[in-house]
């Protein structure tokens, strides 16, 4: 199976291929490499690519799994209802 065929991170639609370009770019850390592909940026927050990302970095540097930091999750901290986004909008008019 091709790289360009194998999806990491799914949210974002970054291949395995992708990934490796941008390792090879000198960025190693799971943060760098979130900021330019936007990997764990999606709606499952890097659930569903977290591990295999840590992975790949893993693999690339030749450390164990365990000594690569995972990326940071930073959840909303409260929702928004529609109808308060309208309201502010009439408000500004």
């Amino acid at each position: 199976m091709k790289q360009d065929d194998i999806m990491v991170c799914r949210c974002e639609d970054v291949s395995l291929k992708e990934l490796h370009q941008c390792l090879d770019e000198g960025y190693t850390t799971f943060e760098e490499v979130k900021r330019i592909l936007r990997i764990g940026m999606g709606p499952c927050q890097g659930i569903t690519c977290g591990l295999l990302v840590q992975r790949e970095i893993a693999k690339y540097l030749n450390l164990p799994v365990h000594e690569v930091k995972t990326h940071q999750i930073r959840p909303l901290v409260t929702g928004v209802k529609l109808k308060t986004i309208v309201e502010g909008v009439k408000n500004e008019s």
